[in-house]
């Protein structure tokens, strides 16, 4: 039996309430037999699902339908949130507009006049089915759905205030002759729900700006190089446009022609512009701040750095946490069981012989109370809040399971190249200990000659550091990864590489290699028939923030090592520089995952850094993979974190950022869970009127909101 192509398809969904409508729309399509995954974010009003070929995405939009929602263009979402926004502004208007007037004249004797009462009804009519029809809408579907949602008991307990008070306008119950009213309960309940709904609505928007704003800082059009405007949608790969000081790079790209500095802290968070010239990469969107630059356009439309980071922020802030899942675990039977307790609570107090207002007036209450609005919002919004501001770091968290994993690490693994150090290798020095200076260049010139056929940056530097003419016949060229290269040159046997890839190593070479690693450089060996002969020095600059990187990382509680294919005496030199707390020297790239992998056999749980490319294995086996490097395709694809920037701060900024969004998390769970438990019993014993309870309800929703907004101001290292 063949396994089914899977397919990804997005739907835009117009309609949903509360959280506890994404939590049933995903219910729903995760249990259709061809779907691998369903994810529904309420923040973003997005369903993103995998699934084989045998269903399509007009199917899977049928069943949403089918639950009373309605299927949208991606496009329309934007429109379809500002008309939620006004709608729900009209509602809230109208809810208060009639229902305060209804609740003074209910409340005040002063105010009240001959046949008020009937007034009363009139304007909380309104109140209850016009301003709160989506509720019972919603409830109704739930009804026919079998579900319960918390538009369910807000329905409930407003029509109840409004049915039992109207039976008893009628004269049809009472109490020796009195009229127990709750007229405007019923209208104040919607009107504190539809408050907290807005504050919801705000909140949800502008938790949401950090990614818009990413996705707003393309460039409209771009300059080519004869001259011409075009719209930037409509470059190529191979388009060459120029780019003038001040504007913004049109895409992603190399520089063919020209120096300058580029300001790309709105793209990787860096607030320092990074001086750019011919052959250099440039991501699209940053800004030109100096000179003029003629770029090769590389990546365009969705493949661009810029586009990705987009797409996969979108894609986080759909993500659930484990705890989220146990949040919604709990939601499924909550509002049932707040049914029953209200229901229980009704027949209690009639029982022990209180009147039926009484009875009535706490189990509405207890619905109203009941309602966990802050439960759905806990998790998706501060996942939603955190991730966007990350973004704006140049940090790319990629789900809420990535922010539980940062709470568990108690060790980071740095890469040494490139990731601690700058990753751009210069040639210092050749020696050839007892050989005449034109053997020491003709043996520099076999080992460029073979280093040519090689993309490792020692291989770059060699070649590099070169002055003449390469030899012309290279054969039988072999790379042992971690150790070096070897091949015929001219027809004699060359190898270029480590101690250990050579067969005699003579003691005037093996000082002249100690010698250059005492000075932090890398030693590379090469010789002929396999001997060592001369020592070529190259070296790597460490990062001027790779110490405070480190220094911050150990303020969180975090154990540091270094680990390097690169020699002991290097290693050690880097690793004292910039204050690690272990180091692990000459490891083969199939090694470090071995590493990593006896690091967490040790009961550590591993955070790696690396570049996400020469990596990847040690990425995908620690606990925690981050890529720092530029934003590429397969660093972004072998992390959990990536990095967009270069510099090693922004790792604490985002194991720092993690961590507070998981607090917040917890904080927000923690209140909306305690809240109700507390709050449930007080309504039962009939200690909270039904007005009360919907403030109180409403303020437990706006502390979430609140606490959840508070990660937009997380500052972090860099711009300390």
């Amino acid at each position: 039996m063949t396994s089914e192509v899977q397919a990804r398809s997005e739907l835009a969904i117009d309609g949903m309430t509360c959280a506890a409508c994404a939590s049933r729309i995903q219910t729903r399509l995760a249990t259709l037999e061809p779907v691998t995954s369903a994810q529904v974010n309420f923040a973003t009003g997005r369903a993103t699902v995998v699934h084989g070929s045998s269903i399509g995405e007009q199917a899977l939009a049928n069943e949403v339908e089918a639950l009373g929602y309605s299927i949208i263009a991606p496009e329309a979402t934007d429109d379809a949130a500002a008309r939620r926004e006004t709608d729900l502004g009209l509602r809230l208007g109208l809810a208060f507009l009639l229902g305060m007037p209804a609740m003074l004249v209910s409340m005040l004797p002063v105010l009240q006049f001959s046949g008020w009462e009937w007034v009363v009804a009139g304007l909380a009519t309104l109140v209850i089915l016009g301003a709160g029809w989506p509720f019972h809408r919603a409830a109704w579907l739930n009804l026919r759905q079998r579900t319960t949602t918390m538009d369910t008991l807000v329905s409930l307990g407003s029509l109840a205030a409004l049915i039992w008070s109207t039976v008893a306008l009628l004269g049809l119950v009472g109490e020796d002759g009195e009229r127990h009213l709750y007229f405007e309960t019923g209208a104040v309940i919607v009107a504190l729900i539809l408050l907290g709904k807005w504050f919801e609505r705000r909140a949800t928007r502008r938790s949401g700006d950090a990614i818009r704003s990413l996705a707003d800082l393309g460039a409209v059009t771009a300059t080519l190089e004869d001259g011409r405007s075009i719209p930037t949608d409509q470059l190529t790969v191979g388009m060459r446009f120029v780019v003038r000081p001040g504007e913004k790079i049109a895409t992603d790209g190399v520089v063919v022609d020209g120096f300058s500095a580029v300001d790309a802290s709105m793209v990787t968070g860096e607030p320092v512009p990074v001086e750019v010239a011919p052959g250099e990469e440039v991501i699209g969107a940053t800004i030109n701040t100096n000179g003029s630059l003629l770029v090769e356009a590389t990546r365009v439309g969705t493949d661009t750095a810029l586009a990705q980071i987009v797409r996969l922020v979108d894609e986080a802030q759909g993500g659930r946490a484990q705890v989220q899942r146990l949040a919604d675990r709990v939601a499924q039977v909550f509002v049932p069981v707040a049914i029953v307790v209200a229901l229980v609570t009704l027949i209690v107090w009639l029982a022990s012989g209180h009147g039926a207002d009484r009875a009535f007036t706490s189990a509405v209450a207890v619905l109203i109370i009941a309602c966990p609005c802050a439960l759905g919002l806990a998790t998706p919004l501060a996942i939603m809040v955190g991730t966007g501001r990350a973004a704006q770091f140049g940090v790319i968290i990629k789900g809420g399971e990535v922010l539980e994993d940062t709470r568990t690490i108690d060790t980071v693994i740095l890469d040494k190249t490139g990731t601690a150090t700058e990753g751009a290798m210069a040639l210092a020095s050749v020696e050839g200990p007892n050989i005449d200076p034109a053997q020491v260049h003709l043996l520099h010139g076999m080992a460029a000659a073979l280093e040519a056929r090689s993309e490792h940056p020692l291989a770059r530097a060699v070649v590099a550091g070169f002055v003449g003419s390469l030899p012309s016949t290279v054969t039988e060229f072999l790379n042992e990864p971690g150790m070096g290269v070897s091949g015929l040159v001219d027809g004699e046997r060359v190898k270029v590489g480590q101690r250990r890839f050579f067969d005699d190593v003579p003691a005037a070479v093996e000082r002249a290699a100690a010698t250059a690693e005492a000075a932090g450089a890398t030693a590379v060996l090469a010789g002929r028939d396999g001997r060592a002969q001369i020592v070529l020095a190259v070296t790597d600059r460490i990062k001027a923030t790779s110490a405070e990187a480190v220094a911050r990382l150990h303020d969180q509680g975090l154990r540091v090592t270094l680990l390097t294919g690169d020699n002991e005496r290097t290693a050690q030199v880097v690793g004292r520089v910039i204050g690690v707390d272990s180091i692990i020297a000459e490891v083969l790239p199939a090694e470090k995952a071995a590493e990593v992998r006896r690091l967490q056999d040790q009961g550590h749980r591993v955070a790696m850094v690396g570049d996400g490319i020469n990596d990847g294995p040690a990425l995908a086996q620690a606990d925690l993979g981050i890529a720092l490097g530029t934003g590429t395709d397969v660093a972004i694809q072998a992390s959990d974190l990536t990095i967009v920037s270069g510099d090693l701060r922004a790792v604490a900024d985002a194991i720092a950022l993690s961590r507070r969004t998981l607090t917040t998390i917890k904080g927000n769970l923690f209140w909306a869970f305690a809240y109700n438990a507390a709050a449930i019993p007080l309504a039962a014993f009939g200690i909270l009127n039904p007005m009360i309870a919907a403030a109180a309800m409403g303020l437990s929703s706006v502390f979430v909101v609140t606490n959840s907004l508070r990660l937009r101001r997380f500052a972090g290292f860099r711009r300390a």
